[in-house]
């Protein structure tokens, strides 16, 4: 029997990619699930992909309105009574150089990817802790364990993400919370369409190594098995999982290595 059983599992950025995929596998569990993005409309259509409809709750939610995010969480618990899993996923990417980038750009990325993950992740924090359980499932991304040229501010957000989440375990081990850092690579979404590009408009455009990436379905599955693992961290992706290896033993190699990918 999986521990996600009985759960009340919380979702962000549920309206498509991982997110999307992730809802939808888990409803084929005994679990009641809450789902968020900007966008109701894409949400209700998440909902009638799903086995048990009747155990979803749909709540839009900006992670940009910090301010929202104590009533949001008490929204959350109101539907089913708790929230036992909360699981950070929404997020928006980046595509340009540092010297083109508009200072706006790296703030609406601190203040999406970041600062309206731990607005969120506060407001849900002393529920947490009265229940003596809980469990944050942070989406990062590889790009929070090492870097890659035209995504500056977006891996800067991701490595502050894995910053102040490691934080959160060791001050709140004692509560019952725990934490999952999950660090998807090259997946099959539209992360690279919405990217915002140097003056903040999205790039529009796929690349190559995202349409060859693994599928959103695979990296929901990886997910769900690292969550009843109660994993620290999980790398998700192809090759390009070396690359957390090779930033923590060879640097300098994966360096010229990414250098030479360039990959956009």
């Amino acid at each position: 029997m999986s521990s996600i059983n009985g759960k009340t599992i919380w979702v962000t950025g549920a309206s498509s990619g991982i997110g999307k995929s992730l809802v939808i596998t888990l409803s084929s569990y005994s679990c009641n699930l809450i789902i968020s993005s900007r966008r109701k409309d894409e949400l209700m259509k998440v909902k009638e992909l799903c086995e048990s409809p009747e155990n979803i709750s749909i709540l839009p939610l900006d992670l940009k309105n910090h301010e929202e995010m104590e009533n949001l969480a008490q929204k959350a618990i109101s539907f089913y009574g708790k929230v036992d899993i909360l699981v950070n996923n929404a997020g928006i990417s980046q595509r340009s150089l540092i010297k083109d980038t508009k200072l706006e750009v790296y703030e609406q990325l601190m203040d999406i990817n970041y600062l309206g993950t731990v607005a969120l992740s506060k407001a849900i924090l002393p529920h947490f802790i009265a229940n003596k359980y809980g469990h944050f499932v942070t989406v990062t991304s590889l790009m929070g364990k090492f870097g890659s040229p035209y995504r500056s501010g977006y891996c800067g957000a991701k490595h502050a993400l894995h910053g102040f989440f490691d934080v959160m375990r060791m001050e709140h081990e004692k509560d019952g919370v725990k934490v999952t850092m999950v660090c998807p690579g090259f997946v099959q979404t539209n992360v690279a369409k919405n990217a915002l590009t140097a003056d903040g408009s999205p790039q529009k455009d796929d690349d190559v190594a995202t349409q060859n990436g693994i599928t959103p379905e695979l990296a929901a599955k990886k997910m769900i098995s690292a969550i009843e693992k109660d994993k620290f961290e999980v790398y998700v992706g192809g090759k390009e999982v070396k690359g957390v290896y090779l930033k923590r033993f060879f640097p300098k190699l994966l360096h010229k290595m990414v250098l030479k990918s360039q990959v956009r």
